[in-house]
């Protein structure tokens, strides 16, 4: 294929819309993004051997914040050098691209390094999903490499020992009352660590882990509509789910979208790892949610239960369910419903990238939102970032887009 600075300018047809057509954005393939990513590892390299790792950007200057390795985001960045690198092996690395830019494996091994201590110790509990995906990135490269196999094994380890058979889930965040056992959303994503550790040890029960985990989320954390609960509580000694309610959305019966969005990966994956019909219909159900509440300018709010007059997007949001969006159609088994999930995806795609890039940014996007109850919104975001990037190659491999 022919690297070029422009996506195929492909029509696709988002169902529901038939006047409204999705063009994959250029944007997803410009020389900016390699630059960028290539800028930000001279920083992130300059803090060796103490890494520190962008997390988010300053709202008004575009400027990353770098956080210390022991953060629950620290292995996005180190992930994305290793998804530069993926994309530069799909499309050829060239000036044209701006791929040519960097050894991005090599980056991504260095970066990777930083996440290293964090194996034995680390206070992300269940975020160590996230801590791992370096890891995972660097097996899919070099499937031998014993150093990234001890990261998944043991982050995989750390997550699994989180599991109470009691409530059926991995706890998420501590407390300080024993018996009370939180379980968010968010921990959907990071029950793949279990499933590539068990490729790699035979050590099924991780599985099994992450089945349970995910049919007692399927039982608890979704409505009747289809939108989610970012927490719920269990009782840790009877199992029994004792609260429902929000830490970053708008109020406790509100959909935050980014938990949304997570859910929507988390169950895809789920299906796509075990074939369990359950986990398609629910990725289905999750999905359907989220695209039918984006309001009509096509910006997703970081709450879609939020107040209009002032709710902030969250791109990092959109992103990650287009990803997620695109895992769906890959394993969809109804074509018609494939189709409308990677059209869908486009379109979202396409609404964020009009509203959100920032070529003067450090990050490539704008307007995501950390956490509107902390007062942190409106800043580029570094899994944002990531599940762009993502996105874009996504496309390519599913032939719906070109370098």
């Amino acid at each position: 294929m022919l690297p070029t600075l422009l996506a195929a300018a492909l029509p696709l047809l988002v169902s529901g819309s038939p006047a409204k057509r999705a063009t994959v954005p250029s944007e997803l393939f410009a020389k900016e993004i390699p630059a960028k990513v290539s800028a930000t590892a001279s920083s992130v390299m300059d803090t060796a051997p103490n890494f520190s790792y962008p997390h988010t950007t300053s709202s008004n200057s575009g400027v990353w914040q770098l956080e210390v390795a022991d953060w629950w985001t620290s292995g996005f960045f180190p992930a994305t050098a290793y998804l530069v690198n993926a994309r530069a092996e799909l499309c050829g690395a060239t000036a044209d691209n701006g791929l040519d830019a960097a050894d991005w494996l090599a980056l991504g091994r260095a970066m990777s390094a930083g996440l290293a201590p964090l194996e034995d110790h680390t206070t992300q509990g269940h975020d160590v999903g996230f801590l791992s995906f370096p890891f995972i990135e660097e097996l899919k490269v070099n499937p031998d490499n014993e150093t990234a196999k001890t990261g998944v094994n043991k982050f995989a380890n750390a997550l699994a020992a989180r599991f109470n058979p009691t409530v059926g889930c991995t706890r998420s965040w501590d407390s300080s009352d024993a018996d009370e056992f939180q379980v968010i959303i968010d921990n959907m994503m990071n029950l793949e660590v279990l499933f590539q550790s068990a490729a790699l040890t035979g050590n099924d029960t991780l599985v099994d882990i992450a089945i349970s985990h995910a049919n007692t989320t399927m039982a608890n954390h979704i409505r009747e509509d289809g939108g989610t609960w970012h927490v719920i509580v269990y009782s840790a000694s009877t199992g029994e789910v004792t609260a429902k309610h929000t830490a970053q959305g708008y109020s406790d019966d509100s959909t935050w979208s980014r938990g949304q969005a997570w859910a929507i990966y988390g169950f895809a994956n789920m299906y796509a790892h075990t074939g369990i019909t359950d986990y398609l219909t629910t990725a289905r159900r999750l999905a359907d949610y989220f695209i039918s509440n984006i309001p009509s300018d096509g910006i997703v709010p970081w709450d879609f239960n939020a107040p209009t007059a002032d709710r902030p997007a969250d791109t990092s949001a959109a992103t990650t369910a287009s990803t997620g969006l695109l895992l769906l159609s890959q394993h969809e088994t109804d074509d018609s419903l494939a189709s409308k999930y990677s059209d869908a995806a486009i379109q979202i795609l396409s609404d964020t990238t009009a509203f959100a890039w920032q070529p003067s940014w450090n990050s490539i996007l704008s307007n995501g939102t950390v956490n509107v109850p902390q007062g942190n919104s409106r800043t580029g975001i570094v899994y944002g970032d990531y599940y762009y990037i993502l996105a874009g190659t996504e496309l390519v491999n599913m032939g719906l887009a070109s370098c």
